[in-house]
Parts: structure tokens; C-alpha cells; sequence
């Protein structure tokens, strides 16, 4: 459990009404609210894209006592939305590294960082003594188990995703009336139906937006403050820069918040964002071996973006067609290709292009299984 957070002399001195001033002078929030902040305990799930503005915003806004679930480092490519990281913070654990951003925003406040993986067998731990969940993940078994975590001890789980130019944010609250995530959606999709950020984008700024309408969330039900986001999605689209929010109902019938629910206790969801292995692929070490051997009737077939070429470039290619224009440009690939071996990044569009030329009637086609990831130092 997160260690006792009593109100501590500095918080209560002229420096600590000072920095809280402007929530002072506000009508229906004023010192009561503020208290309220300071005695809360809050679980973030992520500190990624999503994460950064929660994390800073929470910590500005005086809340007590943050634990900060991540096991993943910080990498270049997050510095782009990623905004609680700087170029020095490069390699270190994420957890820790935001812990220590918000303890120099707010030193009063008890930043627990926890370097691991939120799963079923550390759920309750984590969330113990917790008042509210924030899900700031990015895949779909955290996100069922984050919601189911949150109904199994009666706090709310505040949502948010983004994808390419759009995203959404919601208060999934049973305990205030409201629907669970699992009442929207009772199960995840198909692997592969839905892309990751990594492959499909995301505009930098959007993590932003919904982190901070997240933090914004959390800062009124730690208060008491408002109308939270419960039974309703509110949904931005970036290029256009419109808000719609849609009326969200509970499922009585729903496995985990429904008037008969079977799940008990936390269940890690038998699911994964990467597809499932198929006969239809070579590793990276099987390619490479191959690669040393010419073979003039071999066609390695990139369906990389020309901006992923430019990020990794790789020597490697005989044919490059992006994915989103193979079936109009299938006629390119040579018919008396010996083998067809379908390249991408991480190995997850290649899988469904491998398909595609398959099912078009290419004979002999595999893909890199996990992309050229693994063949790029």
C-alpha cells in the first residue's frame, strides 16, 4: 500500500497556500477541495503519451500520493507526445523517470514508482488504498484488466485512447452509477484488426489533449468537484477539432459490473496486439542466413510507409510498395519469383500482406516474423 500521506507542515505554510492559490479563489472548491486533493492516493497505469499530462497535471494540482505503473523505458521516439520525458531521460525506466519529474513539480507529493507490468497476479497490490485508477496503457489486456481491477474495489477508472488524429476519454464508475469497460466493449477484437500506434501513428498533441481532459477528470472526483465524464464518451477528432459526446449505458448483463457477475477477481484477457504465428514466416536469423546466399529469383517485398525507409533505412529490399497500395500494385511483384518474403517494421502488417499475395495466388510467399526490428542493430 501507498505509506500514510498526513498533511505536512510545509503543505499547510504560507508556500503551500501560496503555490494553491488560484484553486483557493475558486467557488465550490476552495480549501476544502484542496484537502481533499492532498489526502488522495492515485494509481497510474502508464507513462506514456497518455500519462505525461496526468502525471504532471495531477502533481501541480496537489494531489498526495501518485504510484506510477510502467516497464518500459523511454525511447527517442516517445519524445514526440511523451512530454514528462527530456532527451537526457533517454533509456531510463519510465516509472522512475517520471517519479522523479514530479517530485521536482511538487515536492511534497509521495511518487512511488513501480518498474513492472500491471497483471492479474499484482492488480489488487497495486491498487490498494488507491481512490481512482487512471488508464493511460496502450494495449487491450491492460485496459480490460485496469477497468475490471477498478470495479472489484469500487473506484472509478478514468479512460483514455488515441489512434492516428482521434481520441476519446471516459469515467468508467459503477460505483457512481455508470457502466465498466466492459459493458461497451465485453470483449477485445480480433489480434490484428486493430492496429498499433506504432503502426498507424499518432499526431503528438492528441495524447495531450486527452490526458489532460483524464486529469481534469480525476482533480473533480478527488475534489467532489463537478459532473464527472460517468456514462458518457467524449470523442475529438484533431483534424477538425470536434468534440462529440456519446451516452453510454450499463450492461446489466455485463461479466464484471452486471446484476450476476462471473469475473471474481483479476484475469489477465486471453489476448495479444501481435498476431499469432503462422507457418507463413521466416525469423530474422533464418532470413539473414538466406541473405548470404544470392538468389536472383528471390523478391524481398517492403510494404513499409517511404518515411519508414527514411527513419530505418535497410539495404536489404528488392521491391518496395507500401501496404496501403499493394492490391493496386501487385502487378509489379515479378511472377516468376521463387519465393516472396513481405517486410515491415514490427511484423504485423507483413503478416496480412503475406495473405493477400497468397490468396491472389502468389505460391510460395512467407513475411519476417516481429519485422526488421530484429535484423537492425
Amino acid at each position: 500500500m501507498l505509506p500514510e500521506n498526513p498533511i505536512s507542515a510545509a503543505a499547510e505554510s504560507g508556500d503551500g497556500l501560496r503555490r494553491f492559490a488560484r484553486h483557493l479563489s475558486l467557488p465550490d472548491f476552495g480549501a476544502a477541495g484542496q484537502a481533499k486533493l492532498r489526502r488522495s492516493r492515485v494509481l497510474c497505469i502508464g507513462a506514456g503519451g497518455l500519462g505525461s499530462p496526468v502525471l504532471l497535471y495531477l502533481a501541480a494540482a496537489g494531489v498526495g500520493a501518485i504510484r506510477i505503473v510502467d516497464d518500459d523505458t523511454v525511447d527517442v521516439t516517445n519524445l514526440q507526445r511523451q512530454v514528462i520525458y527530456t532527451t537526457a531521460d533517454i533509456g531510463k525506466p519510465k516509472a522512475t523517470a517520471a517519479a522523479e519529474r514530479i517530485r521536482a513539480l511538487y515536492p511534497e507529493i509521495q511518487a512511488e514508482a513501480k518498474t513492472t507490468r500491471f497483471t492479474a497476479a499484482n492488480a489488487m497490490e497495486l491498487a490498494a488504498g488507491c481512490d481512482l485508477i487512471i488508464d493511460g496503457c496502450d494495449n487491450f489486456s491492460t485496459r480490460y484488466l485496469s477497468s475490471d481491477t477498478a470495479v472489484l474495489l469500487g473506484i472509478p477508472n478514468i479512460y483514455g485512447s488515441v489512434f492516428r488524429y482521434e481520441g476519446q476519454a471516459s469515467v468508467f464508475a459503477p460505483s457512481l452509477g455508470g457502466p465498466c469497460y466492459r459493458c461497451l466493449f465485453p470483449s477485445p477484437p480480433e489480434p490484428g484488426t486493430v492496429p498499433t500506434c506504432a503502426e498507424g501513428g499518432v499526431l503528438g498533441v492528441l495524447p495531450g489533449l486527452i490526458g489532460v481532459i483524464q486529469a481534469a477528470e480525476a482533480i473533480k472526483i478527488l475534489s467532489g468537484t463537478g459532473t464527472p465524464l460517468t456514462g458518457r464518451m467524449l470523442h475529438v477528432d484533431t483534424r477538425t477539432m470536434q468534440f462529440r459526446e456519446l451516452k453510454l449505458r450499463r450492461d446489466p448483463h455485463c461479466p464484471a459490473c452486471g446484476e450476476a457477475p462471473t469475473i471474481k477477481g483479476p484475469v489477465d484477457p486471453v489476448f495479444t496486439c501481435a498476431l499469432p504465428d503462422r507457418p507463413d514466416y521466416v525469423t530474422a536469423a533464418q532470413l539473414e542466413d538466406q541473405l548470404r546466399t544470392a538468389s536472383p529469383s528471390r523478391c524481398i517485398l517492403d510494404i513499409r510507409e517511404p518515411w519508414e525507409h527514411m527513419l530505418t533505412p535497410w539495404p536489404f529490399s528488392t521491391l518496395a510498395i507500401p501496404f496501403r497500395d499493394l492490391s493496386a500494385r501487385q502487378g509489379e511483384i515479378p511472377g516468376d519469383a521463387s519465393e516472396i518474403i513481405v517486410v515491415c517494421s514490427i511484423g504485423e502488417r507483413s503478416a496480412d500482406a503475406a495473405l493477400f499475395l497468397r490468396e491472389a495466388g502468389y505460391l510460395s510467399v512467407k513475411h519476417l516474423k516481429n519485422g526488421i526490428q530484429d535484423m537492425v542493430p
